[in-house]
């Protein structure tokens, strides 16, 4: 009688990975960097310096909203209460007098008012045509 020779004990399954694809894709890719990496220019940004900043307003008008939305002037030593609908044309009003872009308009407001409203009072006095318009910010404590 033959002899059978028995399969399973011959051959073992390998269950490791090969690295080999995985190296040479690897190389292939360093190689390219190192190849580009000289061919890229620096790109230059110019950063602004402290002397190009613009110049401090000589006059600023404060626009204060309330707890309940009312709005007010102040300019200097004047409080003036003022409502939404002539808040473009007293603002205006009180810049008449000064050269363009000598004064600026910044809107303060209470914590607990809407942030709607603000950007309202915003849209408003930029729609009438004040050039410098900002937001007062007050750090907390």
């Amino acid at each position: 009688m033959p002899n059978v020779a028995s399969r399973g004990r011959g051959r073992r399954t390998i269950s490791e990975i090969n690295m080999v694809p995985f190296i040479d894709v690897m190389l292939v890719l360093l190689i390219i960097f190192m190849v580009t990496a000289p061919l890229i220019t620096p790109s230059l940004i110019e950063l602004p310096s402290v002397g190009k900043a613009g110049r401090q307003p000589d006059r600023v008008l404060q626009i204060v909203i309330g707890k309940d939305e009312s709005l007010q002037l102040r300019d200097q030593d004047k409080t003036i209460p003022v409502t939404a609908a002539a808040l473009a044309a007293t603002v205006l009003q009180a810049q008449a007098g000064q050269p363009a872009g000598s004064s600026a308009v910044v809107i303060s407001a209470d914590r607990s008012v809407k942030y709607e409203t603000v950007v309202k009072v915003m849209d408003t006095l930029q729609r009438a045509g004040v050039p410098r318009v900002g937001l007062s910010v007050q750090l907390a404590p």
